[in-house]
């Protein structure tokens, strides 16, 4: 087989996921509004015709590629769902980075994405929205679990504890910048059940 033809079989099988995968390194190392469709075309490698029969608008890669994300579980959601793990130690591993060996700290991808398109009726902002909604109702289903009294307020404390801490460990380039968040998401949970526990003595 030529080189021509090689190169030519290679660039017609797994178009979809060549061009997610450009994307995700684009976006990554220089954002997404400054990413345009034909650098990702050059970078899958495909034809702007192929790009455009899988992902009719920018739009539409983005989304896909932060579904794609949500499902890698290589986000801060992703940990959530961690049978293997308890309930609190699920909690607390919100407060590393998922991808601890990249050279760069990239922060929440769904918090970039919506400061990105800031406009709340865009559908990358509204996907970034959905993810972030899931996330407190994991997190509320979590400390349910662990018995804490007043659940969703406790999770929505400890969700904007982690995005926080994600985000600036992205500013710091500072990748155990949430040692600082763990601690105090572990004085939450403690104090926490502390007033159940409590609760619990009284109303024997």
């Amino acid at each position: 087989m030529g080189a021509t033809e090689e190169t030519t079989r290679r660039r017609g099988r797994g178009a979809r996921e060549r061009i997610l995968a450009a994307a995700a390194r684009l976006f990554a190392q220089q954002g997404i509004t400054a990413t345009g469709m034909e650098q990702v075309a050059e970078e899958a490698p495909v034809s702007k015709r192929t790009l455009y029969v899988h992902f009719r608008t920018k739009s539409d890669l983005v989304v896909a590629h932060l579904q794609t994300l949500a499902s890698s579980g290589r986000t801060l959601e992703g940990v959530l769902t961690l049978e293997e793990l308890s309930p609190r130690e699920r909690i607390l591993r919100l407060f590393e980075q998922p991808d601890a060996e990249a050279p760069a700290v990239r922060g929440c991808p769904f918090i970039d994405a919506a400061a990105e398109f800031p406009d709340p009726q865009s559908p990358i902002h509204a996907y970034a929205r959905e993810q972030k909604l899931l996330m407190v109702r994991l997190v509320t289903t979590l400390v349910a679990e662990l018995g804490c009294p007043e659940p969703e307020a406790l999770a929505e404390q400890l969700v904007t504890l982690a995005d926080g801490a994600a985000s600036r460990a992205m500013v710091l380039n500072e990748p155990d910048y949430g040692r600082h968040a763990r601690a105090a998401a572990e004085t939450l949970l403690e104090h926490a059940l502390s007033r159940a526990e409590s609760a619990g003595r009284a109303g024997r």
